[in-house]
């Protein structure tokens, strides 16, 4: 899994009433959510972003309620993945069942600017800048079972496909 696109930074404790604020959870529409996407911390992020676009931020993005509507919006807005220095346990956990690659980094975000590009390599572990003469960052690969559930779009998908 190769995700490369335009860097997206926001800092620490990113939580997911600014990834997708609570006065839209009052629908179920995926599109809705994603065109609110970030809205708090950013009101025009949706409107910069193209699809393949990478978020990267700082310590325990994803903090706050167990929303599953925050990696959705994230995902159905069309960023491929998020790079966090870490995330909240309920975040990690509901990006995998929601379909949203999500690596950790802590070297990534120091190095890195707003607007760059960079590629992240899920299967070999490694990140590299666009334009730099830096040697590629680690990051933790995604284990195997948990890139079928991303390949297979969530655990809901997956467990379908598993059925038939």
């Amino acid at each position: 899994m190769k995700f490369t696109g335009k860097v997206w930074k926001f800092g620490d404790n990113v939580d997911t009433d600014a990834i997708i604020p609570a006065r839209y959870l009052n629908t179920s529409d995926h599109q809705v959510l994603a065109a609110h996407c970030m809205e708090d911390a950013d009101p025009d992020f949706v409107k910069k972003i193209k699809p393949g676009d990478i978020i990267v931020a700082g310590v325990n993005f994803g903090c706050g309620s167990s929303r599953e509507h925050a990696p959705i919006a994230i995902k159905v807005a069309g960023i491929s993945c998020v790079v966090a220095r870490s995330f909240a346990r309920i975040f990690y956990r509901n990006a995998f069942n929601m379909g949203l690659p999500i690596f950790e980094s802590d070297a990534l975000w120091g190095m890195v600017a707003e607007g760059g590009e960079i590629e992240v390599d899920g299967d070999s572990g490694k990140i590299a800048i666009t334009g730099g003469n830096r040697e590629p960052l680690p990051v933790n690969p995604i284990p195997p079972f948990m890139q079928e559930l991303i390949r297979d779009g969530g655990l809901m998908q997956h467990l379908s496909r598993k059925k038939r």
